[in-house]
């Protein structure tokens, strides 16, 4: 199969020299793409620059982006109906910064406009947009592949994440999803477009299992 593998963190600057994160340390990702490569597929590796995990990456192509905005670019620049699978596993940031205020002593809010913000002025009121979310536009730039989304989820329980995991695909039009986190508990679990559950208690399980259903999905619906 031609797969395509996202991993590791978005980041969205605050000015030049800040920047808004999160902890993805790109691992998951990078090992799918190394199992997936030693089973004998082609894989192209989007990778988050701020990935902090060094360890092992085997893909025929590795490429690296920084903000949402990129992987976005990055996607679309390798979409077409020859990928077979897209393994969408990248932590996107969920919020960007818009406008940032400092506030006078008098209660007056001023538009803070600079390179490096100065922690000078005080107090600071910042703005967070909410990025588009890419994984809503991968059905209609690789129509005939095989979508695997996650939903990494902190609060709640494992019925709450299950729940969250089945409305992406309905929302977005994948095929599986990959719950995981606090709120999942130990492991992962995959769910596919029905909500049936197939647990798995490590990475290792978790990659032999998506290749079997992505066999599964892409035999007997999308392409031969």
């Amino acid at each position: 199969m031609n797969c395509i593998v996202t991993a590791g963190p978005t980041y969205e600057p605050l000015d030049k020299v800040r920047r808004l994160t999160n902890l993805s340390t790109g691992r998951l990702g990078s090992e799918i793409a190394t199992f997936l490569s030693e089973n004998g597929h082609r894989v192209t590796l989007l990778i988050g620059q701020q990935t902090t995990w060094h360890g092992e990456r085997k893909a025929a192509a590795v490429e690296t982006f920084t903000t949402a905005a990129t992987l976005r670019d990055k996607l679309c620049a390798v979409a077409g109906p020859q990928v077979h699978a897209v393994f969408h596993a990248a932590a996107v940031s969920d919020f960007s910064f818009g406008k940032v205020w400092e506030r006078s002593a008098s209660g007056e809010s001023k538009e803070v406009k600079a390179a490096k913000i100065s922690t000078r002025a005080g107090n600071l009121l910042v703005e967070l947009l909410p990025t588009p979310k890419i994984i809503l536009e991968l059905r209609a730039w690789f129509p005939k592949a095989c979508l695997v989304g996650w939903k990494y989820e902190m609060d709640g329980d494992r019925k709450t994440v299950l729940a969250r995991a089945l409305t992406q695909i309905k929302e977005s039009k994948t095929d599986l999803c990959v719950a995981n986190g606090a709120a999942y508990g130990k492991g992962f679990g995959i769910v596919d477009q029905k909500g049936k559950l197939e647990h798995c208690e490590n990475m290792r399980e978790l990659f032999s299992a998506l290749l079997k259903l992505i066999g599964a999905e892409s035999s007997g619906k999308r392409f031969h």
